[in-house]
């Protein structure tokens, strides 16, 4: 160690600490990066990819701020898929498989080459409190580290177990030891802590894999990139394999559920819904005769693979049998068994909007110490723990996220307002203003803001400067054109030829309409300023403009009709749109009206909505 005072002090080199100590860096501060295993910061604990459908406009925003994930992802991408790429650019989300090693080895040259920021190789054993407050921490060795700020971001190390069908081992990740002398502390403190779980499947060597009959998935020949600031990828693309359980794997697994600590009540904290288990998934959907598993590559160099669909706490001999029982997985080896793993975690309802612990002055909790689960969620915490703290220490405000600007802002609101009672996930679906807070606008939503914060350095800021100038000189000559209906429609837009004049903005809207094709009619002057990115932007942002109205004053509407009543004859499961998690909620709880019903853990602005239409509709028809 070089110092033994910082401004702030992160613990744990996961994806939120590598977050939070870059931000605090790039803000002008001094930060000790505390981990039990220096070589395993930016590690790549379960699947091996980042980004997708909620997720990707996190990380999109983590970039937006100038953070580290995007940048690693693309330096460490193999296959490029941009997801519901059919869809609007709204629900359109990027992602990425990545290279495990390139990824580590993108994130420790960010992380060794911070200014100001010091890696220290050590368990932390307690926080170090002074009159109540934040003073630093005490390492294992008895030393103490002083700060006025600490972030833990301590993923599932704070009293981790791991679990592998009845055995049961005290571990943070497969291999590495658990925390457990800062558990008890935190415990001590007085936090409200609870149990969660997650799980992973087996990893199988490629090289034992029959890849021949398999089917295959591509990326996309015009790769969306994570960063904004990324031309294209690095490294050589790959194909993932697909494969499918069938009836003789549900059979193996069905006659071992008795030894699986998911199933023997081993385990009792609660697991994401949405990524269950093997065991849950055949006991859950049992009438589904098979299940999709997509075979991802860790690495150009590694001859592992992970089998994306079949997490478990099955013993080791169970998961080789039903791997074994798989199209293409017949002679598969097994080089690190699946588990599940339960820890502590904090209540994040005791945490302000900054991520500061409120009982706690200097106490910052990030990633699934706050009841998350996913990288992208816990890096977007990190980042904004980091910045916050810093600011605290310069005795300057908190920054603000707003769920009406961002999906950082809904992922705070969410936990902070609602808790979690399984690990939380984000989606597209959370976010009532996702027509605006898109994937691709991220930088045009943030990276001003994070300049202002100090947060988003030279380089990040000439790139947004440029392509900023070149977005409002394209939007002012699209502006500064009118055009008639007439000679829209003579172009072959669908618009009535005696409609009114648009101006090139507003065509834009029409389906069909283009910056190109409007070029083409002779209307449009524009600079050399509009590249092909420049244009698509302009299109997304025109495209969207008429909608937004309309949906704030959705949003408007919803708030006031919270006191509606909701009638016990209110069917959930006939409203179409609502998940099947929302649905079983509803049913369960039986709200009495909308207030009640907005305070169920998972609850959604637009799942709100489509309640609100099923009532209203019910009562037109009893009035009729």
């Amino acid at each position: 160690m070089k110092h033994d005072r910082y401004d702030v002090i992160v613990v744990g080199g996961g994806h939120a600490g590598c977050e939070a100590a870059h931000a605090v860096s790039r803000c002008g501060g001094t930060v000790a990066l505390v981990t039990l295993d220096a070589t395993k910061i930016g590690v790549m604990s379960c699947n091996p990819a980042i980004g997708g459908l909620g997720k990707g406009h996190l990380v999109r925003e983590i970039d937006a701020l100038d953070g580290v994930m995007a940048r690693a992802g693309d330096y460490a991408g193999i296959q490029f898929r941009l997801l519901n790429a059919s869809k609007g650019p709204a629900v359109q989300g990027p992602r990425i498989q990545a290279d495990r090693a390139r990824y580590l080895s993108a994130v420790q040259k960010m992380i060794s080459t911070a200014p100001g920021l010091e890696v220290v190789d050590a368990e932390v054993f307690g926080l170090h409190l002074e009159g109540g407050k934040i003073a630093g921490v005490t390492l294992a060795n008895d030393v103490v580290l002083y700060a006025s700020a600490v972030i833990l971001t301590t993923g599932t190390f704070l009293g981790g177990t791991i679990h592998i069908g009845d055995k049961v081992i005290s571990s943070g990740r497969y291999g590495e030891a658990a925390s457990n002398a800062l558990a008890a502390q935190i415990g001590e403190i007085g936090l409200p802590l609870g149990r969660l779980k997650t799980g992973t499947p087996p990893r199988l060597r490629s090289s034992t894999v029959d890849w021949s009959d398999l089917e295959t998935q591509d990326g996309d020949a015009d790769p969306t990139m994570l960063s904004f600031i990324s031309s294209g990828p690095e490294a050589r693309q790959i194909r993932c394999g697909i494969t499918h359980t069938n009836e003789r794997t549900h059979e193996i697994i069905h006659s071992s559920l008795h030894r699986s600590a998911l199933h023997s009540g081993q385990i009792t904290g609660a697991g994401p819904r949405y990524c269950p288990s093997i065991e849950d998934k055949v006991t859950r959907f049992a009438d589904k005769p098979s299940h999709q598993v997509f075979l991802e590559p860790e690495g150009l160099d590694s001859d592992l693979v992970y089998p994306n669909g079949i997490s478990t706490s099955l013993p080791a001999e169970v998961q080789t049998a039903y791997v074994r029982s798989i199209a293409g997985l017949e002679h598969a080896e097994i080089v690190q068994p699946g588990y599940a793993i339960e820890y502590d975690f904090v209540d994040p309802r005791s945490l302000d909007p900054s991520l500061a612990v409120r009982e706690i002055p200097g106490l910052y909790l990030a990633g699934q110490i706050n009841g998350t689960t996913g990288y992208e969620e816990a890096a977007a915490q990190g980042l904004v723990a980091g910045l916050n703290a810093i600011r605290r220490v310069r005795f300057q405000d908190p920054m603000h996220f707003s769920r009406t600007t961002s999906y950082i802002g809904v992922l705070l609101d969410d936990l902070i307002s609602r808790g979690v009672s399984e690990p939380y996930r984000m989606f597209t679906s959370r976010a009532e203003y996702r027509l605006s807070i898109r994937a691709d606008n991220a930088d045009q939503r943030l990276t001003e803001g994070g300049r202002d914060a100090g947060c988003v350095g030279d380089g990040r800021w000439q790139a947004y400067s440029e392509k900023r100038r070149a977005l409002d000189i394209t939007t002012s000559a699209l502006n500064d054109v009118s055009i008639t209906a007439a000679a829209l429609n003579a172009a072959g837009l669908n618009v009535a030829k005696d409609g009114p004049k648009r101006s090139g903005l507003e065509a834009l809207a029409i389906e069909g309409a283009t910056v190109d094709f409007l070029e083409d009619l002779g209307r449009l002057p524009l600079t050399q300023c509009a590249t092909a990115a420049i244009r698509h932007q302009v299109e997304r942002d025109a495209v969207y403009a008429p909608y937004l109205e309309r949906q704030t004053k959705e949003i408007a509407s919803l708030r006031r009709d919270e006191q509606t009543e909701i009638p016990g004859w209110v069917d959930y499961s006939r409203i179409t749109g609502l998940s099947n998690e929302l649905k079983e909620k509803l049913e369960r709880i039986r709200p009495v009206n909308l207030y009640r019903a907005n305070s169920i853990e998972g609850m959604t602005p637009s799942a709100m909505l489509l309640i609100l239409a099923a009532v209203r509709h019910g009562q037109e028809r009893l009035a009729g």
